[in-house]
């Protein structure tokens, strides 16, 4: 079973051309579910059945995995199946017609313009404060995800037209441009870059101390302590920031194609949760302050 996980993996990263990082997953969730079936001693993929596939997932609710992510998992599984089927390592997808577990849609925390305002009102004193304004800055002007931004290089900034290169899921590039603000953080922050590099070369964009790339930790750790520090107290992610970024700009009268193209969407229904968090502010606003909403 190893032997065909294994080529499974090859075959999502080179020829379906899927991201390292959804790799991993991939052959994450999938050596799960082969220890799992080893312990219920079953060592070949043809002698899955379909029953078994219901029962594993049956063991993952039962310890309380999130919907979500077993959901996420069948998907791993169903495309391995299918590529086996594909393949003709296997004569049926017994995986087929197993449904997925419906997911309870949950919409996105986001801050207020008053709350960006007051997180992005960063005095630079060091060389620190200057790469962090920059980072927060570029991730609300632009609405990155939190790897686009920490995979930027040097070379994906285009400062005389002032857009940027970014490869989002699936490699995929798009090119979005950059405001005033994030521009002037951006500059400011290349002028002491220099600082950070420690005598390395290092071709990203934003570095840690050590003069290497900043890790997803170290951010969440930077805007945790920034958000204590201006006090808003909000559970609130580095995606929020994305998402901010997204419901700002249409409540600012934004055209949801066009945030679809800004944030990378390849489905316009995934960009369409904005119009809900938008729609429930226009309520909230309407409950408070319309004279006759409520008696």
């Amino acid at each position: 079973m190893k032997h065909d996980i294994d080529n499974f993996i090859n075959y999502i990263m080179f020829e379906k051309r899927l991201s390292k990082n959804t790799s991993n997953s991939y052959k994450n969730d999938l050596n799960k579910y082969m220890k799992y079936l080893e312990e219920k001693h079953i060592y070949q993929t043809r002698d899955i059945s379909k029953s078994d596939i219901e029962k594993y997932l049956e063991k993952l609710n039962k310890e309380e995995t999130k919907t979500s992510s077993i959901a996420r998992k069948l998907t791993t599984i169903k495309a391995f199946h299918n590529y086996l089927f594909q393949k003709q390592i296997i004569n049926i997808d017994v995986s087929e017609t197993i449904e997925r577990p419906k997911l309870r849609k949950k919409l996105p925390n986001v801050l207020t313009v008053d709350e960006v305002d007051k997180l992005l009102d960063i005095k630079c004193k060091t060389k620190f404060d200057y790469r962090n304004k920059s980072m927060l800055e570029l991730m609300y002007g632009t609405g990155l995800r939190i790897t686009e931004l920490l995979d930027l290089k040097l070379n994906d900034f285009d400062l005389e037209n002032c857009i940027i290169r970014c490869y989002g899921k699936g490699s995929k590039e798009r090119i979005v441009p950059i405001g005033e603000y994030t521009m002037e953080s951006l500059l400011n922050y290349l002028e002491v870059r220099n600082m950070l590099l420690k005598r390395k070369n290092c071709e990203y964009l934003f570095l840690n101390n050590l003069g290497g790339r900043l890790s997803r930790f170290s951010f969440f750790k930077i805007l945790k302590k920034l958000l204590q520090e201006k006090g808003i107290n909000k559970d609130v992610s580095p995606h929020s920031l994305r998402h901010s970024f997204a419901t700002h700009m249409l409540e600012y009268g934004a055209d949801l194609r066009s945030i679809q193209e800004l944030l990378g969407h390849s489905d316009i229904a995934t960009t369409k949760i904005y119009t809900h968090i938008s729609n429930n502010k226009i309520k909230k606003e309407y409950e408070e302050f319309h004279p006759r909403s409520q008696k």
